[in-house]
């Protein structure tokens, strides 16, 4: 799956705010593929998992480093520390009959599907609009290989602290 950050709604930010913002967010989204199982100790409950198996409600260690392509995800309690929460899986729309055999969209279609897909799923999960929140989100996208392969097609939605730490879930919390 491919990383994506986007920026809050519609208020207006300097191109240098937004580039941090972006860099931070990218960053976080792609952090999680390297983090190890033993990051909190030997008692935790770490798990790294494929992200196409990451679903709501899984709350995620940040990767440490930033990829191209995100292949993995560290999986905790939402009790331990977590940067990210998975919060809406979108499928993205075929014409029926061609959920096997529909050509990749590109990135710029998933990435406009995914601004409102998961803009959308938002206020639902964290009980706030997203312009009045202090959480971001962002997604990991589709990737061409995966595409093709036929296995990855959905969007996932991650809300993100932009790096503080949480020991929480944010579903409901109106954050």
């Amino acid at each position: 799956m491919t990383p994506r950050d986007t920026t809050r709604g519609p208020e207006v930010r300097s191109p240098a705010a937004l580039r941090a913002v972006g860099a931070v967010v990218t960053a976080a989204v792609a952090l999680g593929a390297l983090t190890g199982c033993s990051f909190f100790g030997k008692n935790d409950k770490t798990t790294v998992v494929s992200a196409l198996k990451a679903k709501p409600g899984d709350c995620l260690v940040a990767p440490k480093a930033i990829t191209a392509e995100v292949t993995d995800v560290t999986v905790v309690p939402c009790t331990q520390p977590h940067q990210q929460e998975v919060y809406a899986l979108a499928a993205y729309p075929l014409p029926a009959g061609t959920e096997k055999t529909a050509a990749y969209p590109g990135e710029a279609v998933l990435k406009a599907f995914a601004d409102g897909a998961c803009l959308g799923a938002f206020s639902g999960y964290v009980g706030s609009d997203y312009r009045d929140s202090s959480l971001f989100f962002t997604y990991l996208l589709p990737s061409a290989r995966g595409w093709q392969a036929g296995d990855d097609r959905d969007v996932t939605c991650v809300i993100t602290t932009t790096g503080s730490t949480r020991t929480s879930s944010v579903k409901g919390s109106k954050l």
